[in-house]
């Protein structure tokens, strides 16, 4: 009988349920026809505390012009217009207005057929209206959303805040995700609830994520908040259930993504320490109103270069870059920037490679370029290792003719982006950073009208190549993770970290200075790889744990790579007036002696051999300590290379060449 009884009601459910709109509203104006006279009959009922009964004509004249008049002002309000599907709570307002302008005209039609009623009639009748009115309408609502909410998947909320807020009310009206609860980082919200919601300590997760059975957490913290980010991560790392995060508020407010757009965790999350900060007063003031030209401005690094200094103002931004489609997407994110933040900043998108002396000069002294951050490189240790002339060209001489033309057209300042892999370099591209690092000191010697400064960082998280989106993609496909050494060890920093201090260092540089930040304690790239595995929700498979999810296999170590990086040559770095910031005191050469290097490794470039360009590297002073030459090419069959031109004047075979 019970079975039938359900299987009755759902059927009559459903019927209403595919029933046409128009007909809907007639059951609507039905039901608060009926529910407004049973209310004003249980009103009187009450009132004297017997079941009202009357046979006066008046009664039912009063009750009929009243129920009447109350669906007509409801239409008039809009209620029937209304979806009940996704009828809000801001229709209790309106249902609120309704009932009371009703009660009003009860009064009134009670008055013009003069029917005393008690006072305390009008009361009860509007208590109980509202009641009726308001409860059948959200009662159909969770009954029409309980399928679909039952579908969406479990989720807890960490972060009790306004960011925590506004994630659960945008959840709550999606399609995907249903909030079950928040986990509160303050101690004392535990066991309280919020927007109907229970809270939970942040001890207390684990016993929440099975309580609710919830499938994902999402990190909502407010971004002003004081949290020790790497002692949550900790206590969230061993739960079962994979760990993501919500756009930042910035992106929020350029429109770049919603509060739904759930993702994987943040970078700096994953660093475990808190972002380094710089002086933005310092930058804007070294930005504003210039002509600001950034090669390789496709690149992880130099697209966010654009981003930051399109904010500060400048006059107008070049944008250099050999990829088509690299210039392309940043040449669109900054119109999307420019649009969403109300900027009237020319952007001038050019393409072009800074192995071209002619097309670098023509481009600054046709927009009047004033600042230069040089980008451009190739930094894929592997890759350059088996491209080594082309690596150098791009590296080496790219960074040379583009500030040869920058000094040619007058720039004031020119900033090169180097990395850590150029001190005491086991690879050609570290060591091409570091003679690029050379030759711009040794033209800041040359001459004093362009200032040039170097600045020097650790690896880049979330860049084209490194680790970060590559473990994710192992990780999402089954694994294994690959590391090259269980004892390799990595200084970190996110992308907006490293144009920071590109910027500050723009702002600070007087000529010839390497900058290079404190970045911290380095980090395990194996700890790494089993930190994310375990915060997407997943356990490491190895000797002790035979049925875990994913297993990290170590590779060796690539051509060129080495186990530990540095940042500093020497172990005597002067402060600068930002308390992370260092100025690395280092050897350079003069540029006579510098220039002669150049044109023997030019004209070893030109003979495509390989071993004579490592042993030049070599012979600088770059600290470098090759190992076996790795180029494609050269390992099969060019080891004889071609002949090698007369040597002559350097200047005018880099011109016939390249230009």
């Amino acid at each position: 009988m019970r079975n039938h009884l359900k299987h009755y009601s759902r059927w009559l459910f459903s019927r209403f349920v595919g029933l046409e709109r128009p007909q809907k509203r007639i059951i609507s104006v039905i039901s608060d026809l009926v529910f407004i006279l049973f209310s004003l009959w249980a009103a009187f009922s009450l009132r004297f505390e017997t079941l009202f009964f009357t046979r006066d004509p008046g009664y039912y004249a009063l009750f009929g012009l009243t129920a009447i008049a109350t669906v007509f002002l409801f239409a008039r309000l809009g209620l029937y217009r209304a979806v009940i599907r996704y009828i809000s709570e801001r229709a209790l307002v309106t249902v609120l207005g309704g009932i009371a302008v009703s009660t009003l005209t009860f009064i009134a039609i009670a008055f013009l057929l003069q029917i005393d009623i008690p006072r305390s009639v009008p009361v009860l009748y509007g208590a109980l209206a509202f009641l009726f009115v308001s409860g059948t309408r959200f009662s159909v609502r969770t009954l029409l959303n309980r399928p679909r909410h039952l579908s969406k998947m479990p989720v807890l909320i960490v972060g009790a805040g306004e960011t925590g807020l506004q994630l659960a009310s945008a959840l709550s009206q999606g399609i995907e995700y249903r909030p079950m609860a928040f986990i509160s980082l303050e101690p004392d919200n535990h066991k309280t609830t919020i927007n109907g919601m229970p809270v939970y300590d942040l001890d207390h997760a684990k016993r929440a994520v099975h309580k609710h059975q919830t499938e994902r957490i999402f990190l909502a913290l407010d971004p002003n908040a004081d949290i020790d980010r790497q002692a949550l991560l900790g206590k969230l790392e061993g739960l079962p259930v994979p760990v993501q995060t919500v756009p930042s508020v910035s992106e929020l407010v350029t429109g770049r993504a919603s509060i739904t757009d759930v993702r994987d965790l943040e970078i700096d999350d994953l660093l475990g320490r808190d972002p380094v900060s710089y002086r933005n007063e310092d930058v804007a003031a070294s930005l504003s109103g210039k002509v600001v030209m950034v090669t390789g401005a496709g690149g992880s690094i130099g697209s966010e270069l654009c981003r930051q200094i399109i904010r500060q103002q400048p006059a107008a931004i070049v944008l250099f870059e050999q990829s088509e489609f690299g210039l392309y997407q940043v040449e669109r994110e900054l119109s999307v920037i420019s649009d969403n933040e109300q900027l009237d900043i020319p952007v001038h998108p050019l393409m072009g490679s800074v192995a071209h002396r002619r097309r670098c000069e023509s481009a600054m002294r046709t927009f009047g370029v004033q600042i230069v951050y040089h980008a451009a490189a190739y930094k894929h240790v592997p890759l350059v290792e088996q491209n080594v002339i082309e690596g150098v060209q791009n590296n080496v001489f790219g960074t040379w003719y583009t500030a040869e033309a920058a000094i040619a057209t007058g720039v004031e300042r020119f900033v090169l982006v180097s990395t850590d892999k150029a001190v005491r370099p086991t690879n050609v591209m570290g060591a091409s950073k570091r003679l690029a690092e050379l030759v711009l000191q040794g033209l800041a010697q040359r001459q004093s009208d362009t200032v040039f400064s170097m600045v020097r960082f650790g690896n880049v998280l979330g860049s084209s190549g490194s680790v970060v989106p590559l473990f994710r993609e192992q990780i999402r496909n089954g694994g294994p993770v690959t590391v090259t050494h269980p004892d390799i060890i990595r200084y970190f920093m996110t992308i907006p970290e490293a144009s920071q201090l590109v910027l500050q260092a723009g702002a600070m540089g007087e000529g010839g200075e390497v900058f290079v930040l404190d970045m911290g304690e380095p980090v395990s790239i194996a700890e790494l790889a089993r930190k994310m595995i375990h915060l997407m929700g997943l356990t490491e498979k190895h000797d002790d744990n035979r049925h875990g999810d994913i297993e990290v296999a170590f590779t060796g170590l690539r051509p060129g790579e080495k186990l530990y990086e540095e940042l500093l040559i020497g172990d005597d770095p002067q402060g600068t007036a930002h308390p992370r910031i260092m100025k690395a005191r280092e050897a350079a050469m003069g540029w006579p002696e510098l220039e002669q290097l150049l044109e023997q490794l030019m004209l070893a470039s030109r003979a495509f051999n390989c071993q004579k360009v490592v042993e030049l590297l070599n012979s600088a002073p770059t600290a470098y300590q090759p190992n076996e030459v790795s180029d494609l090419i050269w390992c099969n069959g060019w080891e004889n290379g071609i002949e090698e031109p007369a040597t002559g004047n350097v200047s005018d075979k880099i011109r016939r060449i390249f230009e």
